[in-house]
């Protein structure tokens, strides 16, 4: 009989909708079914730019004899991690808890009620083979033992998680925190640990919030450890094979300690946590000690060209953001991005192909696999103008490739996360493009995905899925509409923002002023997760206590400052022991000691003045101050704009904290001295 995918919006689920595998949908038909069958239940989770996934796809569940074997003793189901991140979370603690490390396709055998006795990863197809057979047989002789390991896991993962009340990150503890990095610092080429080495976006922005707060803003700044990490670890990506030096945006991560070689699927969260770090980064003049200036020319720059590639390659026909790019083409990882110098050659010509050799580190031998390499920016082009034809060549011949396939679900947090990135980096380097789409994608996340004031998580072709938005979906929207809302004036995206926020303190709460990462009426799982590391996103606690500090700049809300400060009480024990999963907390860390800050920027909306007095506000004020634009007649009931009028007809700002102003200016001088503390 055929599986139960073919109406799924998930294009991960697609994908395996043709498989001779009986797959159900995850959902409470499937455990019914294995009820009735008095059989296991097998759940295989993925994501649809796994490349792991696609290979245990195409040795086994594509194959005839293991899918016989798969149907005939167990319920299959399968799940996208991305569409449902809470069964992931639930699963993946118990595949870590019994083997001590975790990844995808991730492979988990479970009892008829869903409790998880055997869990593994990707299995070679023989192996896997063997491993039906024993867990069959397993099942059938010794049954007892797997229902007490079961109840034994379930027991072990539903227990209390509420962690110890403490109060919001005091300077020390941020300090401690880059102290601990220091020692877990690449000297030799940025980034933390060896191989295989991730992007650390969120870091990024923490680090930077650190050295800006380390130094007066109206001298001449010199380096400090936590500036010297940043810049060390964003120039070594920029110019390393994990960045797409050709059509911009990063991959996943590198299998390096170098950054040479990526694992290519280049995922939406990844491009927007990195577009807003190196926006923030290259915000201000290389005099302030974050970076020398050719390095902040590259930093700029890379910024410009992620955004240009999150809006040309991710971007769907209603508008939103689609969630990856696959590493695979042609059946082989990274085929539509390495060269030969013989590819050189036939596109450039040979004077160009070496030029291009050179600059891209192109050669003989090459960095990945049968002689190609991986494009790396191996020095700054002597020659700019023949960097950037040579450049515009490769990419036209590069589209004449078969192209990674494309995962075009729409996922609310991701988009969030987007919609805040390209909300400040369209204001700040002037380009009104990029604010186009952000407000694009932060209206069709509002029109689609929200129902009677609840989010759902994904949606695709501008049809909504069925999951329920989890934590982070909510925090990562409000995020983003605030921001859109300091660049743009426009009062709705601040009031939907604050509705997706009173519903995080409505029903995500666990009565201690922490945060489940799933609602009270969502889906009972054996456990219920709560998550405070941040790792490839933000956490939801972090991204929501982010969110919260921010609306409650932007109305006085003590509700919002509170709930903002409970969240964050994991950062003082994260800060030491675990800062590489603490970026995003510690960021917002960052953000209590500035205030946080709050500026309203006023005057009439054609006026390039206030424009300026924005930019202004995006390049000096630290992370975290809640930025509000308004035309000085009208305030939209956004609490920070009330009686904040133009002085003598002039665009004019206020700075304030804890809405307590000081005196407003009319000058970008004028406000750069106010949010320095002059």
């Amino acid at each position: 009989m055929p599986n139960r995918l073919s109406d799924a919006t998930s294009p991960y689920l697609l994908q395996h909708a043709d498989n001779p595998v009986e797959w159900y949908p995850w959902g409470e038909e499937a455990f019914a079914e294995a009820r009735r069958r008095d059989v296991p239940v097998l759940v295989s989770v993925g994501y649809a730019a796994c490349h792991w996934c696609h290979v245990m796809a195409h040795e086994s569940f594509e194959d005839a004899a293991t899918a016989e074997r798969m149907n005939a003793l167990f319920v299959n189901v399968k799940v996208d991690r991305e569409e449902r991140p809470d069964v992931d979370a639930v699963y993946m603690e118990a595949t870590q808890a019994m083997t001590g490390q975790g990844g995808w396709p991730m492979t988990v055998f479970a009892t008829p009620d869903g409790a998880p006795f055997y869990c593994g990863t990707y299995f070679p197809r023989d192996h896997f083979q063997r491993l039906l057979e024993g867990v069959a047989t397993a099942w059938r002789d010794r049954r007892d033992e797997l229902l007490k390991q079961g109840d034994r896991v379930v027991t072990a993962l539903s227990g209390p998680r509420t962690l110890a009340a403490a109060p919001p990150p005091a300077r020390e503890t941020l300090d401690l925190a880059v102290q601990a990095l220091v020692r877990d610092y690449d000297h030799g080429h940025g980034g933390f640990g060896t191989e295989p080495k991730f992007p650390p976006s969120m870091l990024l922005s923490f680090l930077t919030a650190q050295h800006e707060r380390s130094l007066p803003l109206q001298s001449t700044g010199e380096p400090t450890p936590a500036g010297l990490m940043a810049a060390g670890t964003a120039v070594g990506m920029a110019r390393g094979g994990i960045y797409d030096q050709l059509g911009g945006g990063f991959a996943r991560y590198a299998v390096d300690r170098e950054w040479v070689v990526p694992h290519f699927e280049k995922m939406l969260y990844d491009n927007a946590l990195l577009l807003r770090a190196y926006t923030r980064m290259s915000r201000r003049p290389s005099d302030t000690g974050l970076a020398e200036p050719d390095e902040r020319a590259l930093l700029h720059r890379v910024a410009e060209e992620t955004a240009d590639w999150m809006v040309r390659d991710l971007r769907t026909s209603e508008g939103g953001f689609a969630s990856s790019l696959d590493a695979d083409t042609e059946g082989e990882e990274g085929a539509f991005y390495v060269w030969t110098p013989a590819q050189l050659r036939e596109v450039l010509g040979a004077e160009d192909a070496e030029f291009a050799a050179r600059v891209f580190d192109v050669t003989e031998g090459g960095t990945f696999e049968r002689g190609a390499s991986v494009l790396q920016l191996a020095q700054p082009p002597a020659d700019p103008a023949r960097y950037d034809r040579v450049r515009a060549a490769l990419l036209r011949a590069r589209a004449d490739r078969e192209a990674p396939g494309r995962d075009d679900k729409v996922v609310a947090a991701w988009n969030g996360l987007a919609v805040a990135a390209l909300a400040e980096a369209g204001a700040l380097f002037e380009r009104p493009d990029l604010v186009d789409a952000a407000r694009a994608a932060a209206d069709l996340i509002l029109d689609v995905h929200v129902r009677d004031g609840r989010l759902v998580r994904t949606s695709r072709d501008g049809r909504a899925g069925t999951s329920a938005g989890v934590l982070e979906d909510y925090a990562d929207m409000a995020e983003g509409l605030l921001a859109l809302h300091g660049v743009t004036g426009e009062a709705r995206y601040a009031h939907e923002a604050g509705r997706l926020l009173d519903a995080v303190l409505e029903h995500f709460g666990d009565g201690e002023g922490g945060l489940f990462d799933t609602a009270d009426d969502a889906e009972r799982l054996f456990s219920r997760p709560q998550d405070p590391t941040d790792n490839a996103t933000p956490s939801g606690r972090s991204a929501a206590a982010s969110a919260l500090l921010t609306y409650a700049a932007l109305t006085g809300s003590e509700r919002h400052r509170t709930a903002a400060e409970g969240a964050l009480s994991p950062v003082s024990l994260l800060a030491e022991k675990a800062a590489r999963f603490a970026g995003w907390a510690l960021a917002t860390g960052e953000a209590v000691l500035s205030g946080p800050r709050a500026v309203a920027v006023v005057g009439d909306p054609d006026d390039p003045a206030v424009d300026e007095l924005v930019r202004t506000a995006l390049r000096w004020a630290p992370l975290g101050t809640a930025l509000s634009r308004g035309d000085g007649r009208t305030d939209g009931d956004v609490p920070l704009l009330r009686g904040r009028a133009p002085i003598d007809g002039r665009a004019t700002a206020y700075v304030c904290e804890g809405f307590t102003c000081k005196l407003p200016v009319t000058t970008p001088e004028g406000l750069r001295e106010r949010l320095a503390g002059a």
